[in-house]
């Protein structure tokens, strides 16, 4: 494997965890974002994720600051992949915007550098067309939190060389990750296409007015003898990027309750700024959500 230098393109909540791990992990990493804001938000990840692994994961100021020292932030897409063996993609879930990422990032990139995206639900297939190297270009996927979830599913579409398949495996290996290989392409990969449906089914009992949120949740507490349901995990994983996929599928596929999820969670979380976790407001409030509390459920 030739992966030194990794440009993480996007300074969201999954890009910024993606970016701290594989520093932590001893690459170099530069963050890409187009927005002033967004490399700020990035920043700010990585202080909370630095005091995150001194505080849970052993960690210390060493390890932190070494890892920080490895970080570089910049506007300039150009100036993010000079050097770049590796591209990690995690910009919104939208087919257009992907592509016209890709498109740009194919005029800058160096030859050697390979593209991974990190997309929830899209194909690489879907997006290949817009990049100059087919041979180079496939999925590594993350789930959410990076260093808990210890997931990376790597997914090629048919003209992925194995060569590049297998450096992108060994990659997600020396990042912490447990490598999860896909043998063909499936839309969500494994984690998604067995998570989604269970989230949306969760979804529709409260859109549609059949139980509140609370209810769903212990519910499933209580049946499996969890300790989170999946309104919890919807807090998790963010109710931006909930309502994106959503969208997306509703508009690919016509499908009006995809739609009507996207819109509920525009409506009542997403357009008042309340995007679970990283906003310590969701379906539940934080740092202390009810559902932590041993009387939730009693």
């Amino acid at each position: 494997m030739n992966i030194k230098n990794v440009t993480v393109a996007g300074g969201g909540l999954l890009g910024s965890q993606v970016a701290w791990q594989v520093a932590f992990s001893g690459f170099n990493v530069t963050v890409f974002d187009p927005f002033e804001k967004g490399l700020e938000a990035s920043q700010n990840f990585h202080q909370q994720y630095a005091e995150l692994f001194k505080s849970t994961r052993g960690a210390s100021q060493q390890d932190v600051d070494e890892a920080m020292a490895r970080l570089s932030y910049t506007k300039d897409l150009a100036d993010a992949v000079k050097d770049a063996d590796l591209v990690s993609e995690s910009i919104p879930e939208s087919l257009e915007i992907k592509k016209a990422f890709y498109s740009d990032l194919s005029k800058v990139a160096p030859e050697q550098t390979i593209f991974t995206t990190n997309s929830s639900t899209l194909l690489p297939s879907d997006i290949v067309g817009n990049t100059d190297r087919p041979e180079k270009f496939l999925a590594l996927h993350f789930g959410n939190t990076v260093w808990d979830s210890r997931v990376g599913e790597v997914m090629g579409h048919p003209n992925t060389s194995p060569d590049i398949y297998q450096q992108v495996c060994q990659f997600s290996q020396a990042m912490g990750m447990v490598t999860i290989p896909l043998h063909k392409e499936q839309n969500g990969y494994i984690l998604n296409a067995v998570m989604v449906p269970w989230l949306n089914a969760s979804l529709d009992l409260v859109v549609n007015g059949v139980a509140d949120f609370e209810s769903v949740d212990k519910t499933w507490m209580l049946a499996h003898e969890v300790k989170v349901g999946p309104f919890a995990v919807f807090d998790k994983v963010g109710l931006s990027l909930a309502a994106d996929i959503n969208k997306l599928w509703g508009e690919q596929l016509n499908d009006p309750a995809a739609l009507a999820r996207a819109k509920y969670l525009v409506d009542n979380f997403v357009s008042k700024n309340k995007l679970g976790m990283t906003t310590n407001e969701g379906f539940y409030s934080y740092p202390n959500p009810a559902f932590e509390d041993p009387s939730y459920i009693k």
